[in-house]
């Protein structure tokens, strides 16, 4: 019987194979810590007495989710991480370098690495061919000191995409269709592994957004195949010699396949208080928007800014309505500003803020007021995720953001496009 993609991947390495459902201890190569659990891991490590990381190159950690910090607590927080990557020589991604998981994306994970990260969108490096997943911060805190972790390793559902999306439909949307459809319970502790020539022709980019949302229906991983794109974008990042293709075999056993027709897919929305409480945007006009927000893990890359520039050259937000835009690292910043498109969104009357998860978790700027409602590109919009639970929070692609920032209520982007 041939090998899923996450059985693949595990087998490597332990230089044996796994199936689904078998419980083994493996060798970590990547731990993430973030400045919300971070602390806790830290603290988890020096309980259980650890006095060194297996290898300080391999544990990364990042001051993202309140960066600059906005109060005091959150900034002894960032004291306590900078002073343990000095303790053991653990990398330090400081204030204004980026999000985790578009920083690790860029710098450090490669396919068939093993990632466990005290953070739930570590799923992100799954787009890299990589078993990327989060983990509670005791169970990192053990990787970063041992350099292993035990995992069950779980049944595949596969995710066959054919066809080209229609204009107005992104990456997004098609993750927002699977979740609606699975629910968001509907992959717990399962591997979605996408494939089909869909997303074949995708960008590294826009696949980083399917592996960043997979969490959202519960799954452990999300995972696609490396091949010439992802070479690519390890080129990129100085990383060529990290490139070694990793796929499924032709017979391996999945428990599901989901199959999606891709030129039938339409611009989606997920509405308060679930991501799986999905709509099509064209049924949401007149639903006033006093906040897009675009930026965090799933759509603050480079591609989404050109996109959001070039739907917003020559216009204005609504006056009723806030825009604020947030690369997702300090290198998508950079490109941005050299390719015109940070002058583009300001002269639009964006707010630009310093690379980082913003107002994505609701302990940063861009917090909402009573009732208010935001349109956002992140990945959840439980009650209370920005920060008020009094508000509302709407989930959509970039297009139909920055479609909805000119008009003021959420707009089907195809209108604009």
């Amino acid at each position: 019987m041939g090998l899923t993609l996450a059985e693949k991947i595990l087998s490597e390495n332990l230089s044996r194979e796994v199936h689904a459902g078998d419980f083994a201890v493996f060798n970590v190569n990547l731990c993430l810590l973030q400045d919300g659990t971070g602390p806790l891991a830290v603290r988890q490590f020096k309980k259980l007495g650890f006095e060194k990381v297996f290898d300080p190159k391999s544990v990364v950690l990042f001051l993202d989710h309140a960066a600059p910090s906005p109060k005091a607590e959150l900034s002894n927080d960032h004291m306590l991480l900078r002073e343990f990557a000095r303790e053991t020589g653990s990398v330090l991604s400081d204030v204004g370098d980026g999000i985790c998981h578009q920083v690790m994306s860029q710098y450090y994970t490669s396919p068939g690495d093993i990632l466990i990260g005290a953070d739930s969108h570590t799923v992100t490096g799954g787009a890299l061919a990589a078993f990327a997943t989060g983990m509670g911060s005791t169970d990192v805190a053990v990787g970063m000191g041992l350099g292993k972790t035990w995992l069950k390793v779980p049944v595949t559902v596969r995710v066959q995409a054919t066809g080209d999306m229609p204009l107005g439909v992104y990456s997004k949307d098609m993750i927002l269709h699977i979740i609606g459809t699975l629910g968001a319970d509907g992959a717990t502790y399962k591997a979605l592994e996408f494939g089909g020539d869909t997303i074949e022709k995708m960008s590294m980019p826009s696949r980083l957004v399917l592996a960043n949302m997979a969490v959202e229906a519960g799954a452990k991983v999300g995972l696609i195949a490396s091949d010439s794109t992802t070479q690519k974008y390890l080129e990129k990042y100085g990383r060529a010699a990290k490139y070694r293709e990793i796929k499924p075999d032709a017979d391996a056993a999945y428990e599901s396949v989901f199959e999606i027709d891709s030129k039938t897919l339409v611009p989606l929305v997920a509405c308060p208080h679930t991501v799986d409480n999905v709509k099509p945007a064209s049924e949401l006009k007149g639903t006033k928007v006093h906040q897009v927000f675009i930026g965090s893990c799933t759509n603050g890359r480079l591609e989404d800014l050109a996109l959001a520039a070039s739907m917003l050259r020559d216009k204005t937000r609504h006056g009723d309505t806030r825009l604020i835009i947030v690369p997702a690292s300090r290198r998508v910043y950079m490109e941005a500003i050299e390719a015109g498109y940070i002058k583009t969104l300001l002269e639009a009357g964006a707010l630009i803020q310093a690379p980082g998860c913003a107002s994505c978790c609701g302990v940063h700027a861009g917090i909402l007021g009573d009732g208010e409602v935001c349109l956002a590109t992140t990945n959840r919009n439980f009650l209370a995720r920005m920060g008020n639970p009094k508000s509302f929070v709407y989930l959509s692609s970039v297009a139909t953001a920055a479609a909805s920032a000119v008009t003021g209520e959420i707009t089907d982007p195809r209108e604009v496009l």
